[in-house]
């Protein structure tokens, strides 16, 4: 319970910031960049490096690239249907391709699983990172009609505080080198921050604007598939097709029903892939899948 309520109160935090103008207009930013590169970095080492490495780590690890590429497939079949221009069809790949798994999840999961579920959640995460960088980039260079060198975001995947960390958790634990007492506290401490800044970062985010008709179309559509159609996607392949079954399969269906990534959403906006509406897409995404997510908690001993 304890966890729900620091859920909340930490949202409720950042738009309290946010509306009283008490913090800069760009505080998120700098939140966002301690997060991703220090907290999550400290997050990944302390967990990964303790994770049993066998055969069920290939789950966690693929649903993100479930996740992509079911995207590209479903948005680019309803955008040549419906005529949707390309900046469109890359904003919804980028926004509903990609979920807020560490942002949004790491929370989520940890109240309904506690701390043994974000050893889990972690193995979705760190490998999002890669994707986004490879094929999210491919996507939304393809989509703007951008040409950067896969060249140059190879490089900076490859110095990416999170991605080094990860990499050097896993070699850590395939060669069962244990991190020192006194350093490993250490790393939990700075791994216990994920959460709370997260959420008064998302909070901070949070932007409410006039939905018209023809964008409330776009939107449902986009969320429909990441809150709803991925996940069940997920469910189909791993519990109906690979007999799999537990709290770590039931993490991954939940991790793939998470809002909308706010990096890709970041990156669809740089590349001028409708800034507005990947902004929206994470500003409704977000809430309605506080709501969402607890209902595919309920239902999935069912299913």
């Amino acid at each position: 319970m304890s966890n729900l309520i620091l859920l909340f109160v930490c949202l409720i935090i950042g738009i309290i910031l946010k509306k009283s103008k008490i913090i800069p207009e760009n505080f998120h930013t700098s939140l966002n960049a301690f997060v991703i590169n220090i907290s999550l970095s400290a997050f990944s080492l302390y967990y990964i490096s303790k994770i049993e490495l066998n055969s069920s780590v290939i789950y966690p690890v693929l649903v993100v690239w479930i996740g992509i590429f079911a995207a590209i497939l479903f948005f680019a079949g309803l955008g040549k249907i419906f005529g949707w221009k390309s900046s469109l069809i890359g904003a919804l790949i980028m926004c509903a391709g990609f979920g807020n798994t560490s942002f949004v999840g790491i929370p989520l999961i940890q109240a309904m699983y506690g701390e043994e579920g974000l050893k889990t959640v972690m193995l979705v995460d760190q490998p999002g990172f890669v994707a986004l960088s490879t094929v999210g980039i491919l996507v939304a260079n393809f989509y703007s009609g951008s040409k950067d060198s896969m060249l140059k975001h190879l490089s900076k995947i490859l110095k990416f505080p999170p991605f080094i960390a990860f990499v050097i958790a896993l070699l850590l634990n395939i060669f069962s080198i244990e991190i020192p007492k006194d350093f490993d506290e250490v790393l939990m401490k700075l791994g216990a921050t994920t959460v709370p800044l997260a959420l008064v970062s998302v909070g901070s985010q949070m932007q409410w604007k006039k939905i018209e008709k023809k964008e409330g179309f776009h939107l449902f559509i986009g969320l429909l598939f990441k809150l709803v159609l991925l996940p069940l996607l997920i469910l189909v392949i791993y519990k109906y097709i690979f007999h799999q079954s537990g709290d770590v399969i039931d993490i991954c269906i939940l991790e793939a029903a998470m809002a909308p990534m706010i990096t890709a959403a970041i990156i669809a906006s740089a590349h001028d892939l409708e800034p507005k509406f990947c902004n929206l897409m994470v500003a409704v995404g977000i809430p309605v899948s506080l709501i969402t997510v607890g209902i595919w908690h309920i239902i999935l001993p069912f299913l």
